[in-house]
């Protein structure tokens, strides 16, 4: 018979070995992530597009009026893209993945200051906030970019062969270029006010530099060169390999890009990690 001293023996798992809670305990948290990042996820659909569908309308309609203009723009002026036969689809090849860096980036950027009421709660943490929006950035410029080129392929002969592996590669590396120099201006963002509205002027001439409208191939050296440092060259290049069967793109590399972003991302993990608390007490 046990005594009142003697100590209680753990129960037995269904395996035989001794049960502590350790496992439990371990995934608590991880649990509480992810319904932290869904909770988040939903206000974010619920205050950025609200509750009517007129929302994700507008969200469909912006990447498809900067490519209607451009197509008009530039049909006048010359008999056909700089890349195949159809304006519609080039310039869909360049702006949907550059949409989507400059939609995740911005988002990204500003989740602190956007949950920074929220964060005070200790089960919801900065990195909840930054991939909730981060999240809902990506799942919607894939959605729209779905619709918008499924749209151009069945209206139109655009004469492309899709490669989808390359395609979604590009998507990729716009995504994670997105959530590296996202995390770091969410640090500057967050500390320096004004970094937001001085950033979005630095921004405004990279649909030029990017090969969004005009391809690399065109540009004579030494400028051709000096454009190659920028990542989101890369980014819409890949795009291009993945609807154009012909087109080399020799200069494209997904593993610069994606350094890029590793670093921007590491040093923005590194000062939010450092910097916020100071923020929230701002």
């Amino acid at each position: 018979m046990q005594r009142k001293s003697d100590p209680i023996p753990a129960p037995l798992a269904p395996s035989g070995e001794a049960y502590t809670g350790l496992k439990d305990v371990g995934e608590l948290p991880r649990f509480a992530t992810i319904r932290a990042i869904s909770a988040l996820v939903l206000r974010e659909m619920s205050t950025t597009f609200g509750r009517s569908p007129g929302g994700y309308i507008w969200a469909i309609l912006e990447p498809a009026l900067a490519v209607g203009v451009m197509v008009v723009i530039f049909s006048f002026g010359f008999r056909s893209p700089p890349i195949g036969t159809n304006f519609a689809i080039y310039y869909a090849t360049g702006f949907m993945p550059f949409f989507m860096f400059i939609s995740t980036s911005t988002k990204v950027s500003q989740a602190i200051n956007f949950s920074n009421q929220l964060l005070s709660y200790p089960r919801v943490t900065f990195w909840d906030a930054v991939m909730a929006r981060f999240i809902l950035a990506c799942l919607t410029q894939l959605m729209v970019s779905y619709l918008l080129l499924s749209f151009i392929l069945i209206v139109w002969d655009t004469r492309t062969i899709l490669d989808l592996p390359v395609i979604a590669g590009s998507f990729a590396m716009a995504a994670a270029l997105g959530l590296g120099v996202g995390l770091l201006n969410c640090v500057l963002t967050s500390r320096y006010v004004i970094w937001h509205t001085v950033w979005a002027v630095l921004t405004r001439p990279l649909v030029l530099v990017s090969g969004v409208i005009l391809s690399p191939s065109i540009i004579p050296q030494p400028y051709r060169g000096w454009l190659e440092w920028n990542p989101l060259l890369h980014v819409t290049g890949q795009s291009r390999k993945g609807f154009y069967h012909s087109y080399d793109g020799a200069y494209v590399d997904p593993i610069y890009a994606l350094t890029v972003a590793i670093i921007c991302g590491a040093f923005g993990l590194l000062f939010l990690r450092r910097f916020f608390r100071d923020n929230l007490e701002r």
